[in-house]
């Protein structure tokens, strides 16, 4: 291919299907209107429904949504949710791994009952919608899966040894499944946002102590807003990124250089 082939339709999506789990609420709604406002139609399993307002903002956009409700940790959660989405999509080009979940206690109190739900959400059910998603994604020879990662797959995680843990096991997987999937052209990276402006995040911004150290540390001097990675996950779900593989992209606004 010729650099004079290049054209912005490199970044489009239409005529996709894109699955996301817990892409109804914070940054996963984010994630999912920037495939639909790049043309691609959203399915999205999760745990609870919202009030309508993805599947509006998506429709606004042109594109289909459709929602499942479902457990992503149950056994075979992960299996009944790809052939769903086939079922009823016509298919499934993108793959995000948005779900996650992060509890927060003393070390002392950090126990198994944390530890447990965090890892099966974050790391195994990335693990086992991947695995799935390749079985249909390798015959065609295509595909993208995009992991989100974390600031904190680079760092220690102090209040949160399982986040941690799970968001290093999560960067770990994505490169794993470079190296396996690869030659099938598949391609799979993975998204580190660093501290944003989220429900999750409402009381540690609340705190002029806890939110100034946030600010202290990130180059840019503010939290990130959800809009902040709308065009990472588009430029890594569309044909820009064919030859992207493997790689953790950081949309922090420079936390980890400091």
């Amino acid at each position: 291919m010729n650099i004079t082939d290049f054209t912005m339709d490199f970044f489009s999506l239409k005529g996709q299907t894109a699955l996301v789990t817990g892409g109804n609420s914070g940054l996963g709604r984010a994630f999912s209107l920037a495939l639909a406002k790049a043309g691609a139609d959203v399915f999205i399993p999760s745990l609870t429904d919202d009030d309508g307002t993805t599947k509006k903002l998506i429709e606004k956009e042109g594109c289909r949504m459709e929602f499942m409700q479902v457990d992503i940790t149950e056994d075979g959660a992960a299996k009944r949710v790809v052939e769903t989405c086939i079922e009823t999509m016509g298919g499934l080009d993108i793959v995000v791994n948005s779900a996650g979940l992060n509890k927060v206690a003393d070390f002392e109190e950090f126990d198994r009952n944390k530890w447990d739900p965090m890892i099966q959400v974050n790391l195994t059910a990335s693990f086992e919608m991947s695995h799935e998603a390749a079985k249909t994604m390798i015959p065609k020879r295509r595909g993208k899966i995009i992991n989100v990662c974390s600031v904190f797959s680079f760092q220690g995680g102090q209040g949160s040894p399982a986040y941690a843990a799970s968001k290093h096991g999560v960067a770990g997987l994505t490169k794993a499944y470079c190296d396996d999937l690869a030659s099938y052209n598949i391609q799979v990276n993975g998204i580190a946002p660093g501290y944003y402006a989220t429900e999750l995040t409402k009381e540690t911004r609340n705190d002029p102590k806890t939110n100034q150290k946030v600010l202290d540390h990130t180059p840019a001097n503010r939290w990130g807003e959800p809009v902040d990675l709308m065009g990472a996950v588009v430029f890594l779900a569309s044909g820009a990124s064919d030859y992207v593989n493997g790689h953790i992209l950081s949309v922090d606004g420079g936390y980890l250089v400091r």
